[in-house]
């Protein structure tokens, strides 16, 4: 078993966080009518896609009946349904839909992740949950070793990735970068890190995230790779 499977491994295996373990189990036990017949996930959601990436996506959480119903990050809800959309558009998925784990989805130079493995209530993680589940997305960062574009989905996956590349040793350059859509830095001796506003519902319906803004995020990570 390689580094990243046995860190994969050991994610699903975590109940460091109480509040968390209650509700990813409590929302299994009792899902809504169109998921009755499923079994649920209820654990932690390890990182998903190509080992050998070079474009990292940071998201922000599961949600309890996308991820912690499907296990598999961003699968089973319309987040999903945008996110793997654009990626299949941009040559990084080999098909645009993520409906279960077992749906034939592979990603191309492509890896996802999130700072919190665990679906929380009212899609809120507390700073705790954080700082518990940092030491995840920190290994991440130092196993994969190709990593040329970070793609980070809304402002707080911008911080927590901000505050685990800097665990790691990497530089963040002063003054510190500021979160806004469609805005790329390169980090010094580091990757390229694009922001995007997150694909939940909240943004899609209200039209503040539209798909030419978010398909274009991906073009502008296409773009900045090394051929």
């Amino acid at each position: 078993m390689g580094q990243l499977e046995q860190l994969n491994a050991k994610i699903i295996r975590c109940r460091r966080c109480p509040r968390l373990v209650r509700w990813r189990e409590a929302v299994a036990a009792k899902p809504p009518r169109r998921h009755c017949a499923e079994k649920y996930w209820a654990r932690p959601l390890p990182g998903f896609g190509d080992p050998g990436a070079r474009v990292l996506i940071v998201g922000l959480a599961p949600a309890a009946h996308g991820g912690n119903r499907t296990g598999r990050m961003f699968t089973g809800d319309r987040s999903g349904d945008w996110l793997y959309g654009a990626l299949h558009s941009a040559g990084f998925a080999n098909q645009p839909n993520s409906s279960h784990k077992n749906d034939g989805l592979k990603l191309n130079d492509c890896y996802i992740t999130a700072p919190v493995r665990c679906a929380p209530p009212d899609n809120k993680p507390s700073l705790v949950e954080f700082l518990r589940c940092r030491p995840y997305l920190v290994q991440e960062i130092k196993l994969l070793t190709g990593i040329e574009v970070v793609i980070v989905l809304g402002k707080i996956a911008f911080d927590a990735f901000l505050a685990a590349y800097g665990e790691c040793g990497g530089i963040i350059p002063k003054p510190r970068p500021k979160f806004g859509h469609g805005f790329a830095i390169s980090l010094p001796n580091g990757p390229r890190l694009i922001c995007s506003y997150h694909p939940s519902q909240q943004n899609t319906f209200t039209g503040k995230l539209t798909r030419p803004m978010f398909d274009g995020i991906f073009g502008q990570a296409r773009a900045a790779l090394h051929r």
